[in-house]
């Protein structure tokens, strides 16, 4: 009776992932819906059943990927359903929210890794040169545009070179950054079902309490000293610092918001208020300088922990 009941469920799930595949192969504009749920079928399945049925799921879905869509559809299963397995396992365990954050990440990292080596060996050229030459291209276009009306181009256009110039060597850091959004909305996303099908699972903890080690800011110092004396370019060490130190500077913005919003919440104020700070230092760089040294202070003097020894 039991195994009738997980082969029903394996099946229901294992037709809902099919559904969801189709849709991101043959329907795009949904598909910017249906993709971040792609590992909900895994993650339910597991922490309802085990990892070994969790297995025996996704290699079903990976033989109904390949008749549903031959081998353009298989990175979808490999990429969501290992992911799925993964983060549904730490749930399973009743791991804290940063462990099952961590565990996601990886996972979700290594498999944009694959991806990447992939597209590498079937390209023969590093994707990043590739799509910096297609935009350099468009830059070219810009300015022969504005060239032909008599304008001349501003710096603006010519700084973009050098960033075209620098995003050969940022595959690494973007590969990271995409792991760890990819397992933020994975398990945003499946702690709200496994909670409205009754599961007790601990979620992310609240943004206001994401704190990173103080040893990150020594880092920082470090690869900042690093950058302001100089590398070589095309170096080990040039790739090394030029991915860590905006990966560092991301982690500093971090927590100087996570800052803003427990100062937001400790005063009571409006909700709304923490959100249009974020919105406003993406469009203004100087606050986004700003909350980045709030983050250092933080890191460096517990500001949070200060302001709660002062309530009490």
């Amino acid at each position: 009776m039991k195994r009738t009941r997980i082969l029903t469920e394996g099946a229901i799930l294992a037709s809902l992932f099919t559904v969801f595949l189709l849709v991101n192969l043959y329907v795009p504009l949904i598909s910017i819906v249906t993709l971040w749920v792609l590992p909900l079928p895994f993650i339910v399945f597991v922490v309802r059943r085990g990892l070994k049925p969790g297995l025996m799921l996704w290699a079903i879905t990976l033989i109904l990927a390949l008749i549903v869509g031959s081998l353009p559809a298989l990175p979808q299963p490999l990429v969501f359903g290992s992911a799925g397995l993964v983060i549904g396992e730490l749930y399973r365990r009743k791991a804290e929210g940063f462990s099952i954050l961590i565990g996601g990440s990886l996972i979700y990292t290594f498999n944009m890794l694959m991806a990447y080596l992939a597209l590498v060996l079937f390209m023969d050229e590093n994707p990043m040169r590739f799509f910096a030459t297609i935009i350099r291209e468009q830059i070219q276009l810009t300015e022969s545009t504005l060239e032909s009306f008599g304008q001349v181009p501003d710096e603006s256009l010519k700084a973009m070179y050098d960033i075209m110039d620098m995003l050969v060597y940022l595959a690494p850091v973007m590969i990271i950054l995409m792991g760890l959004i990819l397992a933020v909305i994975t398990i945003t996303l499946a702690t709200l079902i496994l909670r409205r099908l009754g599961h007790e699972v601990k979620g992310l903890p609240p943004f206001r309490e994401w704190r990173f080690p103080k040893s990150f800011l020594w880092y920082y110092l470090i690869v900042m000293v690093i950058a302001m004396i100089g590398v070589e370019e095309g170096t080990t060490l040039f790739l090394i610092i030029w991915n860590l130190y905006p990966l560092l500077e991301m982690i500093l913005a971090v927590q100087g918001f996570a800052v803003i919003f427990y100062y937001c919440h400790y005063k009571k104020m409006n909700k709304a208020l923490p959100i249009l700070i974020v919105f406003a230092a993406f469009i203004l760089s100087p606050l986004l300088y700003l909350i980045r040294i709030l983050g250092i202070i933080d890191l460096g003097f517990d500001l949070r922990n200060r302001l709660t020894s002062q309530k009490k």
